[in-house]
């Protein structure tokens, strides 16, 4: 099969298109045939060095894929060979044929092409495990999401507004992408390169925001701590701006603030099938009657890898990058196994 190899850290020079053997899917897991591959920073932080696999995964990038359930190992009820399926991968998604446990398959949603499908799982699993279950948005709170036009801050833009009926606020570097921020339900967007803080203090009337999703850390940090209303809660999924950073700790104690972060990738499977059943049953249908919407930036065929990471190194994307690995297939829309096997 064909893999896209990182040959040292690096810029997007670095990836390679080689082959290798096809994987047999172990016990709980799913064979999957790659028809369409999600781009993501943690991608781009792997092919630098930045974020090496964790211990038992997959060299090759490549951590959401959509494609067809090919083979499932033992003890695999479902799903099932011939399945369109979207999953969460652990590594290994740059790839013609992929293993990923059966709790982290999901069914593409009706109605959504592979390629749309293959833009879900890492940002949706991860908006909802750092929105939902770890900062704990509740009914009509108040949200600041820093890069709102990302993968995952478009997806958690979406998921407070419309599940739980937040206010959301969002930063982006220009304006094209601060009006994208506004169309999918943020209430206002600001710069990032500003005052960004004293812009959203002063849209709330000085009462500051409820939760903040950061990716930058550093010297965002204590300002964003000013930020929170009290037992307001901070949660960092990235440290772009540094991994350090110095913080008033009477403030969070008189205050009572939360400060906590995570990292998805290394969690078990079990851990992330819960979270794609909930995602399943509360955010698919929602997908499915355009309540929600995936926005794709590009699609790039998978020889081209390296085009899609540059996209990404200059921060470039409006939504998700995706790679096409089967381009007759990649923007067709599945209707269940027989379509998928007949395929």
């Amino acid at each position: 099969m064909r893999v896209i190899e990182i040959s040292e850290p690096g810029g997007p020079e670095v990836l390679r298109l080689v082959e290798r053997e096809r994987p047999a899917p172990g016990p709980g897991e799913v064979l999957i045939r790659v028809i369409a591959a999600g781009v993501n920073r943690p991608d781009v932080q792997q092919r630098r060095g930045l974020y090496p696999p964790p211990p038992g995964a997959s060299d090759i990038p490549g951590l959401d894929i959509a494609g067809i359930v090919e083979a499932v190992g033992p003890g695999v009820t479902s799903p099932a060979p011939g399945d369109p399926v979207c999953a969460l991968a652990n590594g290994g998604g740059y790839a013609d044929y992929c293993c990923v446990p059966a709790p982290q398959c999901l069914p593409v949603p009706d109605g959504l092409s592979f390629i749309e499908a293959a833009s879900l799982p890492e940002v949706y699993f991860t908006a909802w495990n750092n929105l939902i279950w770890l900062a704990r948005l509740a009914e009509g709170e108040t949200l600041l999401i820093q890069g709102g036009t990302s993968g995952v801050g478009l997806a958690g833009i979406q998921i407070a507004r419309v599940l739980r009926n937040a206010t959301v606020y969002a930063t982006a570097g220009t304006e094209e992408k601060r009006a994208v921020c506004r169309d999918v339900g943020a209430a206002a967007a600001v710069d990032y390169r500003g005052a960004w803080d004293d812009e959203i203090r002063a849209l709330t009337g000085g009462r500051g925001v409820d939760v903040i999703l950061d990716a930058q850390a550093g010297p965002y940090t204590q300002r964003q701590l000013d930020l929170l209303d009290a037992d307001g809660r901070l949660v960092f999924i990235a440290s772009h701006l540094g991994p350090t950073a110095e913080v008033n700790i009477r403030q969070i104690v008189r205050r009572r603030l939360t400060l906590t972060g995570s990292t998805l990738r290394p969690r078990d499977a079990a851990y992330k099938g819960r979270i794609g059943a909930e995602l399943v049953d509360q955010v698919w249908p929602l997908l499915t009657s355009g309540q929600i919407e995936t926005r794709i930036h590009a699609v790039v065929p998978f020889e081209e890898v390296a085009a899609a990471h540059t996209i990404l190194d200059e921060n470039l994307q409006i939504g998700k990058v995706v790679l096409a690995l089967v381009p007759d297939l990649a923007a067709s829309v599945p209707t269940g196994p027989d379509r998928a096997a007949s395929a």
